[in-house]
């Protein structure tokens, strides 16, 4: 895999490629599985092509070199718009978007590529919640981007901004994935929050700079939300919805699927409901996400938040944490809600638990949602331990 940044040539090969009209994503994988690089399947024969599984017509048209000219617009495109190209023999592609079925050939990324290769949830629900929704949406958004998660969704109306908002509320990562070009805003009142994703956090999109955002095109990208996610949250969304399109490319792709519980009246709780009586797992905060993602994946988000706090001083109690390619990441804790969360680990006790209630009145000059906030911190970090009863001990 290349480390390097593509060459021009390189790139062109790699959009023509991917421009070739008829030619879709699955039988480019194919083509390069054969082929390796775009620049050895244009340099190839049509009757070499053939035999590659491809029809006469489509191996004439590769042949042709017809799609060039598009890519060469393309890739001036892509710089205007200060974008890059992440393409699948890229180091930086996501390794579990390049095991699904269909990975796209090439991302194209506006913002901080490097949280490509962070921890990601998945969180997508309706365009069109309820109140609860969007209260639920960005309780656990935040709360998940807090402990060290980057929240992945469509930037889509309703469910979908709430989640990215709260993120960045939280001070944490966030992936929009696009069903348009990067360069389009869809839909346009979301321009300030695209402007903030691309600042702070990252953009990306399989389809090329200028497409327009066609409704078939939703499902497609769905699948990529999910890919690069260890799980799928599903906060509302009706029984035949693109939220529950998406957790079932997650089941698909092996992924875990999370949802939110809801009103039994309410349509928009018929697809999370539904989910969760196939299986999906009930979520009521974000640590039921987080005890149920891959052991590896816990180990990291615990190696990285000690090394946040390591870095940043909350207290000799956090143990030494191994290098993290994630600990330069900005912290999710401000400097007032580090000495919260200082103050409570030194209430906590190893060898008897505390309840919250007792905590409360004792931590002096914080409410009692910092406290609430530091003990999720915490526990995530690995320092504090919850027990039955709302009670809480330190971990050595």
């Amino acid at each position: 895999m290349h480390t390097a940044t593509l060459t021009p040539e390189e790139e062109l090969h790699w959009l023509a490629l991917r421009l070739v009209p008829g030619l879709g994503t699955r039988r480019i994988g194919l083509l390069l599985e054969r082929f390796r690089t775009p620049q050895a399947v244009f340099r190839a024969s049509a009757s070499e092509l053939q035999a590659a599984g491809l029809t006469g017509a489509l191996a004439h048209t590769i042949v042709s070199g017809c799609s060039f000219e598009d890519a060469a617009g393309q890739q001036q495109k892509t710089r205007e718009a200060g974008a890059q190209l992440i393409t699948l023999n890229d180091a930086r592609y996501p390794e579990a978007l390049r095991k699904i079925f269909d990975p796209p050939p090439i991302l194209f990324a506006c913002g901080h590529v490097e949280l490509l290769s962070s921890i990601s949830i998945g969180v997508v629900g309706t365009r069109h919640p309820t109140p609860y929704g969007v209260a639920a949406a960005e309780r656990l958004a935040g709360d998940l981007a807090r402990a060290g998660m980057t929240i992945a969704s469509g930037m889509a109306r309703g469910i979908d901004t709430a989640a990215h908002k709260s993120a960045l509320a939280a001070q944490g990562r966030t992936i929009a994935v696009l069903g348009c070009g990067v360069d389009i805003v869809y839909p346009s009142e979301n321009r300030k929050l695209a402007a903030e994703i691309a600042a702070r956090g990252l953009i990306v999109s399989e389809f090329p700079m200028g497409s327009t955002a066609f409704p078939q095109n939703f499902p497609i990208r769905n699948r990529i939300i999910s890919g690069l996610s260890c799980g799928i949250l599903v906060v509302e969304g009706a029984q035949y919805s693109g939220s529950a399109i998406t957790a079932r490319l997650a089941m698909d792709q092996g992924r875990e699927v999370f949802a939110v519980p809801g009103n039994i009246t309410s349509k928009m709780s018929w697809g999370p409901n539904l989910l969760i009586k196939q299986g999906a797992k009930l979520v009521q905060d974000w640590n039921d996400v987080v005890v149920d993602l891959p052991q590896s994946a816990q180990r990291r988000l615990i190696d990285e938040g000690r090394q946040r706090i390591m870095n940043e001083g909350l207290g000799a109690d956090a143990p030494a944490a191994p290098e993290s390619s994630g600990s330069a990441a900005a912290s999710p804790l401000t400097e007032p809600h580090q000495q919260v969360a200082r103050r409570v680990l030194e209430k906590l006790q190893t060898d008897q638990a505390i309840q919250l209630d007792t905590l409360v009145e004792t931590v002096d000059d914080a409410s009692p949602s910092e406290i609430i906030a530091a003990l999720f911190e915490l526990e995530i970090l690995g320092l504090a331990r919850q027990m039955p009863g709302r009670n809480f001990v330190k971990v050595w």
